[in-house]
């Protein structure tokens, strides 16, 4: 076993980077020419929020920054700090020559009142505020201090940028792990980088772990660091963006008739705790939303799942959801229903209601008698194919439109017969 010294901070920081260009992932922000590198270079950037999920660079980023235009950097907290402490910050800054960095870590955290503490001195420019949030800012942080500030959505690293990290920390002397011989190859970084979900500090700290518990000198191999490496926590909350984003994936995955993606995505939500009864209503409505008359199967099978969900819960309802999904994901699509409600709905709210006519009007009652309510209605059974020419609008109108597509084709073909039978006992009837 390895010796090493307690009191030095862990690999995760000492490892972090110095610079822009230190950088690994990231490239579309912090790539040469990019525009967060070039206004950071041209010292123009201002107050800005970093969004993006754990270890992806929000901190790294911040003190790169503070690093290249040579100003001073206060780093808090949001969960440990109070209005005092950020009071006093704020007061003192007033007092600096250079404009400080303020950098807050986990601002979400900050409540409305410490949110607004925050408004005159970054409106002032007294300071320059750098925010980090792995949740979605549009959720909490309050309007006027967000349109203060540039808003950067960073995202998880890459297997192959966490590789690349851990291998320059194997090689680092000075404040990685290089004055320890200890052989691995890329296949074991490899296992590591892909079980850390995108998170760069994990991963360190998971190499960190395994290096100074291999004896010098000995191979280190997937084996020995899959000791290390715990059942991953996925980066999911069920009442916030991850919730809308993956249920977003999913339905979009079952209307492009992808059944691996669709069933993935159902994974990745109920291995994050959601509600299975969430995505069973999720598919009902997708039952009629996008494969309608294509294949109207697919809401007997959808209601059928909900009711399993209800009825039989977890963790065996997830086999429900799973068989709902793949005939979803295969059944072909038709939006002709939806699209002929959103286009009826179009027009009445353009051009109002119209009146229902006379001969459609219920019929019962001594008033309705006496207004002639129903009296000139065609019984449709009393004619073939339940086809009388007779209109049922006062100005008819097409919203329906079908598409040749799975069962519906045959309704089209039924449809388009029908509108020539309608046609012929109009002129017929001379309407």
């Amino acid at each position: 076993m390895t010796d090493a010294n307690t009191n030095r901070p862990p690999l995760a920081v000492r490892m972090r980077p110095r610079t822009l260009d230190e950088i690994v992932g990231q490239r579309s922000i912090v790539a040469q020419g990019a525009p967060l590198t070039q206004l950071v270079r041209n010292n123009a950037l201002g107050s800005l929020i970093l969004y993006g999920p754990p270890g992806s660079g929000k901190t790294s980023i911040a003190e790169a920054i503070a690093n290249e235009t040579h100003k001073s950097f206060q780093k808090i907290n949001a969960v440990l700090s109070n209005v005092a402490e950020l009071r006093e910050l704020l007061k003192t800054a007033k007092f600096t020559r250079e404009q400080p960095i303020l950098f807050i870590d986990e601002i979400h955290r900050f409540n409305k009142s410490q949110q607004d503490l925050l408004l005159p001195d970054v409106e002032a420019g007294t300071i320059q505020l750098i925010g980090a949030t792995t949740h979605n800012p549009g959720f909490y942080v309050i309007n006027p201090l967000l349109s203060r500030c540039r808003l950067i959505e960073l995202e998880p690293l890459s297997p192959e940028d966490l590789v690349t990290i851990l291998r320059r920390a194997l090689q680092d002397e000075t404040h990685g792990l290089g004055t320890i011989q200890v052989p691995i190859e890329d296949e074991t970084l490899l296992l590591v980088a892909e079980q850390c979900n995108g998170d760069a500090r994990k991963a360190l700290n998971v190499l960190e772990s395994v290096v100074l518990n291999t004896p010098m000198g000995q191979k280190i191999t997937p084996e020995d660091a899959a000791k290390y490496l715990f059942k991953q926590q996925l980066a999911y909350d069920a009442d916030e963006d991850e919730h809308y984003n993956t249920i977003s994936a999913y339905i979009k995955s079952m209307r492009g008739c992808d059944p691996d993606a669709a069933v993935y995505w159902l994974a990745v939500m109920l291995d994050g705790g959601e509600d299975p009864r969430v995505i069973a209503r999720r598919l009902v409505i997708f039952a009629s939303e996008d494969i309608g008359l294509a294949d109207s199967r697919a809401l007997t099978v959808t209601n059928a799942c909900f009711d399993a969900c209800e009825r039989v819960g977890l963790p065996e309802c997830r086999i429900n959801l799973a068989h709902a999904t793949v005939f979803c994901a295969l059944a072909p699509k038709s939006n002709s229903a939806y699209m002929a409600l959103e286009r009826a709905s179009s027009f009445i709210h353009k051009h109002g209601k119209e009146a229902v006519p006379v001969w459609l009007r219920d019929a019962h009652g001594k008033a309705a008698e006496r207004l002639m309510h129903g009296k000139f209605y065609q019984y449709s059974h009393n004619f073939d194919q339940n086809i009388s020419g007779q209109t049922y609008m006062l100005t008819p109108k097409s919203f329906y439109e079908p598409k040749a597509i799975g069962a519906e084709k045959a309704l089209a073909e039924h449809f388009h017969d029908l509108q020539e039978l309608r046609a012929k006992r109009q002129k017929e009837a001379g309407y």
